[in-house]
């Protein structure tokens, strides 16, 4: 009933706070026909790149690895998108163990709204394999996020594994957890190329975040400081600093990190 309640509380702060923008305007977007957001509609075909260099490879409040090089490139039309992302590095700084990761993503974004199906490979499986390897295998996710605009960049995610090795033991039967992680996040661009990123993500109920130990947990605390060049018109730089709180990990509750990136928008 808890995390029933949770997620209607979450859901209810989304919508009020999705609504107040429209709400406060709905004169001008009814004269100007604009969308509940401020996007500009997607036309034609859109496509970018990037490729950055990191001192350890964080996500969602875990630590997935130490030197890496990772890079992306995306095609989209109306919408429609597909991203393949690729990353190379060491498992920590002792180098000797190599985990390369491949990610594709399906998804379509329009109004504020992006939804996408993520599928997530690791080597040390064949490329359709999703049991047996519930840290480091195959995954697949149904993930959404919503922003509410581009003038208040707050936005909301929700990740949920549909295919994978995730499940506990409830006496003699594996339940699947149908693991989850939910987030908030903020962006706030300052002058001279800087912004500022900060997120606060949850794990809601028993899940591969915390090896299946908790029912609820507080999974990340994220702060990220970035300052970007522009290189040509859709050319850039960019270098970042990161700090995670991983209160409920086992160890390494505190990560630390540093990218230096290119990208082709």
């Amino acid at each position: 009933m808890k995390i029933i309640l949770f997620c209607k509380r979450v859901i209810a702060l989304a919508i009020i706070v999705g609504a107040l923008p429209f709400v406060n305007n709905a004169s001008a977007y009814a004269q100007e026909r604009k969308y509940l957001d401020d996007y500009s509609q997607p036309i034609g075909l859109t496509y970018g790149a990037q490729a950055k260099v990191q001192a350890a490879y964080l996500w969602r409040g875990l630590y997935c690895g130490g030197l890496n090089t990772q890079m992306s490139a995306n095609v989209g039309y109306g919408g429609l998108y597909f991203d393949m992302w690729w990353n190379i590095g060491v498992t920590d700084w002792t180098f000797r163990t190599f985990e390369p990761e491949v990610d594709l993503t399906l998804g379509f974004a329009r109004w504020g709204l992006d939804v996408y199906l993520l599928y997530i490979h690791n080597f040390n499986c064949g490329f359709f394999d999703f049991g047996n390897y519930p840290d480091k295998g195959n995954r697949l996710e149904l993930d959404v996020r919503y922003t509410v605009s581009s003038k208040l960049p707050l936005s909301f995610l929700w990740a949920t594994r549909i295919g994978a090795a995730d499940g506990y033991l409830v006496g003699n039967d594996t339940v699947f957890a149908w693991s989850s992680y939910a987030e908030i996040s903020y962006t706030q661009k300052l002058r001279d190329g800087f912004s500022i990123y900060g997120a606060i993500g949850v794990t809601p109920w028993r899940s591969v975040y915390t090896l299946y130990q908790r029912d609820f947990a507080l999974q990340n605390i994220e702060l990220r400081l970035r300052k970007d060049w522009t290189v040509a018109e859709r050319c850039g730089l960019m270098l970042q600093g990161q700090l995670c709180v991983n209160p409920s990990a086992v160890t390494k509750s505190i990560l630390t990190n540093i990218t230096l990136g290119v990208y082709l928008r």
